[in-house]
């Protein structure tokens, strides 16, 4: 059974920093693409970070440009998100997502077969 679990998320205060965590079992993903994904309340669903198996090449929406940054350590099979200097619109349930064999940027959630049950980050003002 393929599983993804995210850790990492809590409540923390504007400027602040966290690093969440996606640990991946029941197969590895280090050939594949993987992202970390938020949706705030009452919002949709949108991409903050790709990063590509092969190359490690990386994506960033605009918004977190410059404070997040996503990693993958492959032995591991475990997936980062170092965000700092947050803000209070950080506010969301982060999802981390992988699709197998890619080397691809994507920025869909279709384009991801496997997903995490979430975590929730709360940046008070």
């Amino acid at each position: 059974q393929v599983q993804l679990v995210e850790s990492g998320g809590g409540l923390v205060q504007a400027g602040d920093s966290l690093r969440l965590s996606c640990a991946a079992s029941g197969r590895s993903f280090n050939s594949g693409t993987m992202a970390w994904f938020r949706q705030a309340a009452g919002k949709e669903r949108e991409c903050v970070a790709v990063i590509m198996g092969i190359g490690a090449k990386t994506w960033y929406a605009d918004s977190v440009k410059g404070r997040f940054t996503i990693s993958r350590d492959n032995a591991r099979d475990t997936l980062y998100l170092e965000m700092n200097s947050l803000k209070p619109e950080d506010t969301a349930v982060y999802y981390c997502a992988a699709r197998p064999y890619s080397n691809v940027v994507i920025t869909t959630e279709i384009g991801y077969s496997y997903w995490g049950q979430g975590t929730q980050v709360t940046v008070s003002s």
